[in-house]
């Protein structure tokens, strides 16, 4: 286990628990000697998240669509900034770097990155874990959603588990570093990590 990435707001939402949580996530990500992949971006969760990672002396990846400067300033002091055209590339960068993910609460770019790797999971393109970092509860929708779908019958049985929902940075961290995640294929049966 050598980088975690982070999906997280561009926004801080409007819990400071949601700015302490990307704070304590970059700062416990680079104690532990870890390297963080996110978004590039300095606002928001993002921001919160790189700077606190950057402070404790960690190595912050950027992954940020030139298309986005405009409207999502790239934060200047990563560690490296990766450009790249599209958002499609930007999740299949961040994807490739990435030995775990981790969400904390954002809008609809977070749950677009985070749906991406959890169906990549559930259809055994990759066996890196996968957890929420769920601040107040903010996931509790998602995992309603999640088991809704499994028990109509849209999401395989046991995928629903796809979306581990922890609850403070330890527990978070120690999740995806010791992980072996079972991957459920498109049929519901487990396959054998590789």
């Amino acid at each position: 286990m050598r980088r975690i990435c982070v999906f997280c707001g561009s926004k801080t939402g409007v819990r400071a628990a949601y700015a302490q949580a990307a704070r304590e996530l970059g700062e416990a990500i680079a104690h532990r000697g870890l390297e963080l992949v996110y978004g590039g971006g300095n606002l928001g969760l993002m921001g919160l998240l790189a700077d606190a990672a950057l402070a404790a002396g960690g190595h912050v990846i950027g992954v940020l669509p030139r298309g986005l400067f405009s409207r999502e300033s790239p934060h200047r002091g990563l560690s490296e900034l990766i450009e790249v055209a599209s958002m499609h590339e930007r999740k299949a960068v961040m994807a490739d770097l990435a030995d775990a993910f981790v969400a904390l609460p954002g809008g609809f770019g977070t749950c677009d990155e985070l749906f991406e790797v959890v169906t990549w999971a559930q259809i055994g393109i990759h066996s890196k874990p996968i957890a929420l970092m769920d601040v107040e509860d903010y996931f509790a929708p998602l995992a309603a959603f999640a088991g809704q779908a499994e028990r109509e019958g849209f999401v395989p049985p046991g995928c629903a588990a796809l979306l581990m929902r922890l609850y403070d940075v330890n527990a978070v961290l120690d999740f995806v570093t010791s992980a072996a995640l079972p991957i459920i294929g498109p049929t519901g049966v487990e396959i054998p990590q590789r």
